[in-house]
């Protein structure tokens, strides 16, 4: 496993991290809490040290199977990550319907959250501290910083990122905290299908020097080369939800990237391979949830780099596929 640092700070992660959501939140099929922490635990003895939850993943309990796997001086094996913002503690979530809870960014209130989160994981100080699928208002809050800015001082926070929610804020949301607040991460959907807005991100970090952690590497499992026309999810499976449309151009975009296995790597490591040829991405976090994928994408850190040629290829697939798909669209609109 190789380890990167995030930009300004002493903290190093491992290149694959792992997100706690696939164990606990329910949209990946159902995991006890003894075999989620067993999970973290030998994820841990791969070279894994960081992981990435968040206080609503499954209403705490992704934060506290991270107290269960890492109890007392354990912690001090991983780097730690969770993230703020909805105010899930005060609605119903009983239905399970996968919406999420109102967002809250009131000071007091995310003092409260963050003293909750420092509870249910059995910990005195977080690695990183993430404002969860912001908003461009929750932003631009003087009052909200100058809290972050108190509790990093006090040393319960040691860095603090900006997660982009995948509907409700991406380009001009990730840009301002690159360029005007004082964050040290972004933290953002990226991957060999979908470049966008993940390249100007990338520019920014770079202008900017700070660092950036990627989520669905794999485009929700399309490029862990497994999926065929006749695959089936589970009931409790979110993607079991999508149009077969998506199915269907996913895998006609997946059979033009044969190129990336030619190393003898599989395609779900060639995709995380793909995220990292960035030096400000420090880590990417692959949606794990067994252990046949544990071992495949720990062992990712060791595969081959992407060379130059693919990742032309790669770039040019993107705006080729891009640009039918606004035709298509265009096409549509007109009739």
């Amino acid at each position: 496993m190789r380890y990167r640092t995030i930009a300004g700070t002493d903290i190093s992660v491992s290149e694959v991290g792992f997100g706690v959501w696939t164990l606990t939140a329910g949209w990946w099929g159902d995991h006890s809490d003894k075999g989620a922490a067993q999970m973290l635990r030998d994820a841990t003895d791969r070279g894994i040290n960081f992981i990435d939850t968040a206080d609503t993943y499954g209403q705490g309990r992704g934060e506290r199977i991270i107290a269960t796997a890492f109890p007392g001086a354990e912690r001090e094996k991983i780097v730690l990550s969770t993230k703020f913002g909805y105010d899930w503690e005060s609605v119903d979530r009983s239905a399970k319907n996968h919406q999420p809870a109102e967002h809250c960014f009131e000071p007091e209130f995310v003092e409260r959250a963050l003293h909750n989160s420092l509870e249910r994981m059995g910990t005195n100080y977080l690695d990183l501290w993430q404002l969860h699928n912001v908003r461009m208002e929750h932003l631009l809050r003087d009052d909200l910083w100058t809290l972050i800015d108190q509790v990093r001082q006090s040393g319960k926070v040691r860095s603090v990122g900006v997660a982009l929610g995948p509907a409700i804020g991406w380009l001009d949301e990730g840009l301002y905290a690159l360029d005007n607040l004082p964050v040290d991460i972004v933290h953002m959907i990226y991957n060999a299908l979908e470049l966008d807005p993940g390249l100007q991100l990338i520019e920014s970090a770079r202008r900017n020097n700070k660092s950036l952690l990627v989520r669905v590497p794999h485009s929700s499992g399309m490029l862990e080369g497994k999926y065929t026309l006749d695959t089936k999810f589970a009931a409790n499976d979110h993607r079991k939800h999508r149009p077969r449309a998506w199915m269907v151009n996913g895998l006609k975009k997946i059979e033009q990237l044969d190129f990336l296995t030619t190393e003898g790597q599989t395609l779900g490591q060639a995709a995380l391979r793909y995220v990292l040829r960035t030096p400000e991405v420090v880590s990417a976090l692959p949606n794990i949830y067994d252990h046949e994928q544990l071992d495949e994408f720990a062992a990712a850190s060791d595969s081959p780099d992407i060379t130059d040629e693919q990742n032309t290829q790669i770039e040019q697939l993107f705006e080729n596929n891009y640009g039918l798909e606004r035709e298509r669209e265009a096409g549509l609109a007109t009739r």
